[in-house]
């Protein structure tokens, strides 16, 4: 048994919350998630600018690999956004079932 109880305390926070909070804090917490992942896309694209833009011209090779950071992070923020909005989606999905 001692070995689940990190399992046991780590779900134990969202379930509390889920529980007390209900579908509107479903929702809540699919656009906070989603806000996230708006915040990690602007601050990746403002990086890669002020890069472009401060150093200027760059090497095919530095380009390259800025614009591969850029994808990157833009791919897991955008899984963020997807998995933002399937909470609120099924946040309010569980209010019109409530």
């Amino acid at each position: 048994m001692l070995p689940l109880l990190p399992i046991f305390l780590i779900g134990l926070f969202p379930m509390l919350l889920l529980s007390l909070l209900g579908p509107a804090g479903l929702i809540i917490l699919g656009i906070l998630i989603a806000c996230a992942g708006l915040t990690d896309i602007l601050d990746a694209s403002g990086t890669f600018s002020e890069q472009i833009i401060v150093h200027g011209y760059a090497r095919g090779s530095e380009r390259a690999g800025q614009r591969t950071a850029l994808r990157s992070e833009i791919r897991f923020a955008s899984t963020m956004i997807a998995s933002g909005a399937a909470l609120a989606v099924a946040g309010v999905g569980g209010l019109a079932l409530w």
